[in-house]
């Protein structure tokens, strides 16, 4: 089974198990920045539902919201305004045009992408002068946090998924990824060998979540 099918057969119960941070991480860059966000076109890659793609558009921009997911695209497009368009698409080959977009965006996403191939083709879709922006599952730095957070990944969340979705291989999968995907100062190190300058990190929840950033200068 594919990484799509697995998600398409829980897409309707998938956002009850993903932390409300996309959220977070608009009102955390619109608080930085002291102003609403001001990016007009933006590419939201692994957009599922899209709970990044509505909170983006709702500050304004236009959205390019881009799953590999057919039946996560078609709920997508159920539940989104004008201002979201919905494209089937992985985020290892985005099947758009180079340099359109002010910001490419992933929120709890990147994780199921080739980290390399990625970020390179991020890159290849922004403009001059627009940024990188990743918000994933990243490594836990606090003491005693970490051993707590792998007991409750492996087993209370396919548990979860189970007992709602009635299928818990996808949150397996999910949690095992997410274990696979390179730490902080790692994946920083990608985005900049792939030409992005002035990256930044920013743990959340003591290492639970990471916020990536660089931009294309």
């Amino acid at each position: 089974m594919t990484d799509r099918q697995l998600f398409d057969g829980v897409a309707a119960d998938y956002d009850a198990y993903r932390p409300d941070y996309p959220a977070q991480l608009f009102d955390a860059l619109e608080s930085a920045m002291g102003q609403p966000l001001l990016w007009s076109h933006v590419c939201d890659v692994g957009a599922g539902t899209g709970i990044s793609s509505r909170a983006i558009a709702g500050r304004g921009a236009t959205v390019t919201a881009v799953d590999p997911g057919l039946g996560v695209i078609q709920l997508l497009r159920s539940r989104s305004t004008s201002r979201v368009l919905p494209v089937v698409g992985d985020g290892n080959a985005l099947p758009l045009a180079a340099g359109q977009f002010d910001l490419v965006s992933y929120a709890q996403s990147f994780h199921c992408t080739d980290p390399d191939r990625a970020v390179a083709e991020a890159f290849r879709v922004l403009k001059p002068g627009g940024r990188f922006l990743c918000l994933e599952f990243s490594t836990v730095d606090v003491a005693g946090l970490d051993r707590l957070y792998d007991l409750f990944s492996f087993n209370v969340i396919p548990a979860m998924g189970r007992l709602v979705a009635g299928d818990a291989e996808p949150y397996r999968y999910l949690v095992e990824s997410i274990r696979r995907f390179p730490n902080q100062a790692r994946f920083a190190g990608m985005i900049r060998d792939a030409g992005f300058g002035r990256v930044e990190i920013r743990n959340l929840s003591g290492g639970i979540a990471a916020m990536h950033s660089g931009w294309k200068i």
